[in-house]
């Protein structure tokens, strides 16, 4: 192949690894994607970029051995069915906000300051497809109580 050709090459697949990284969406420090999600409360609605869990794996794995997650950022887990979930903290390091959601995206409950490193089971005490996770304390600074709407594409009101 003559080196004009293995430039063009080069280039083709540059800018075609480049339209790929694009489509993916934003990502943070450790190239984890993020989807933005929004809470509407009695205070207004509050914006968070959150990552996925949304596969068996992802879901086990959760936020363990992870650094206190930012105030606008979560993890949303979700579940193909609603049904009643429960969440613990084992091998999470820091507290967090555990916010059960139904499948039209109220929010049903809230365990908040869930204890770091705990294997105690906390339920939704309902039925919910979708489980969001923040730092201790962010549900309570913004107003986030059962019955408030969350907005992602997963849910549909």
């Amino acid at each position: 192949m003559s080196f004009s050709r293995r430039v063009l090459l080069a280039g083709v697949i540059s800018v075609a690894a480049l339209a790929a990284c694009a489509q993916k969406g934003p990502v943070d420090a450790a190239g984890r994607a993020l989807e933005p999600l929004s809470i509407v409360t009695a205070s207004g609605e509050h914006q968070f970029m959150v990552e996925i869990a949304d596969d068996d794996a992802e879901r086990a794995r959760g936020l363990m051995y992870r650094p206190p997650l930012e105030d606008d950022r979560g993890m949303l887990f979700q579940f193909p069915t609603a049904s009643e979930q429960s969440f613990w903290m084992k091998n999470t390091p820091s507290s967090l906000d555990i916010i059960y959601i139904d499948p039209q995206g109220r929010i049903v409950s809230i365990a908040s300051h869930a204890t770091p490193n705990s294997e105690t089971p906390l339920p939704s005490n309902g039925a919910a497809n979708g489980v969001l996770e923040l730092r201790a304390g962010r549900a309570e600074e913004i107003g986030a109580k059962p019955g408030d709407q969350v907005r992602h594409s997963f849910f549909r009101p």
